[in-house]
């Protein structure tokens, strides 16, 4: 069975160690730890296995910013990252809720679209390893 609930810190380990096994490092095991505590961060289950997580803030000009999605890699296209913005959606403190992708990530795009997100604008040269800067 499919669920969604606020992550508790004992779920800290298995959250950083999704976002390892996508990542290839732990740098964000005190964010990660943080916004837990904060209460503004939320985990998929299937049955009793934690299989991704969403966090967000609520900085970005008062409305709720989600911040990180990721579903380990066995776990993808199976609904999950739909089944968290749905939930987060549906239990933000804010009105609007807003998010963002590098231009390179077309499947999260795909993600976003098919869960009633519209695009608000573009941030230039976001994505590592295009940009070139000159002296």
């Amino acid at each position: 069975m499919k669920t969604v609930v606020k992550a508790k810190i004992d779920d800290l380990e298995k959250i950083v160690s999704i976002d390892s096994e996508v990542i290839g490092n732990t740098n964000r095991l005190s964010y990660l730890e943080k916004t837990i505590e904060l209460g503004h961060c939320i985990i998929a289950k299937e049955d009793n296995d934690i299989v991704g997580y969403l966090t967000y803030d609520t900085s970005f000009f008062e409305c709720a910013f989600i911040s990180l999605v990721v579903i380990s890699p066995s776990n993808r296209r199976k609904g999950f990252a739909s089944l968290l913005l749905d939930n987060m959606v549906s239990n933000s403190p804010t009105t609007k809720v807003f998010s963002s992708t590098n231009c390179s990530n077309i499947s999260m795009q795909r993600v976003f679209i098919s869960n009633g997100f519209i695009q608000s604008g573009i941030v230039e040269n976001f994505d590592m390893g295009i940009v070139k800067v000159t002296p």
